[in-house]
């Protein structure tokens, strides 16, 4: 599987543990389609990370959100920014792919005009 497409499920599962709190392994497995052991590393590293540092991301995007906070972001834009921050935490690739990453989601999974908030906080952080 490529990278692209482990960041993509990678953003589903968050997505769904934000919007349900549903169990992280469970839906790991539902939405990879294999056993935990087979996910690649760098899919559980976004994942667990992403919900383990949630409130510490959290600061960082609401430090650089005008006029908006994280909760008042919709659930798929929160898992995109999550993913981001753990990718640039854990410096996963270089920072222009990241962002790249990010806006090529939120252009398939958001609002029209939600991908310029993606790449705007990301470039800011």
């Amino acid at each position: 599987m490529k990278r692209h497409e482990e960041r993509e499920k990678a953003m589903i599962v968050v997505y769904q543990h934000l919007l349900t709190g549903c169990d992280l392994v469970e839906s790991m497995e539902d939405i990879f389609k294999m056993s935990k052991d087979e996910i690649s590393d760098f899919a559980k590293l976004l994942i667990n990370n992403s919900i383990a540092n949630k409130d510490r991301y959290e600061g960082y995007i609401n430090e650089v959100l005008e006029g908006w906070t994280f909760n008042r972001l919709g659930y798929i834009e929160q898992a995109i920014l999550l993913i981001g921050c753990t990718e640039f935490d854990n410096k996963t690739a270089q920072m222009p792919v990241i962002i790249d990453e990010a806006v090529i989601m939120a252009k398939k999974y958001c609002d029209m005009e939600a991908y310029k908030l993606i790449n705007g906080v990301l470039e800011k952080l």
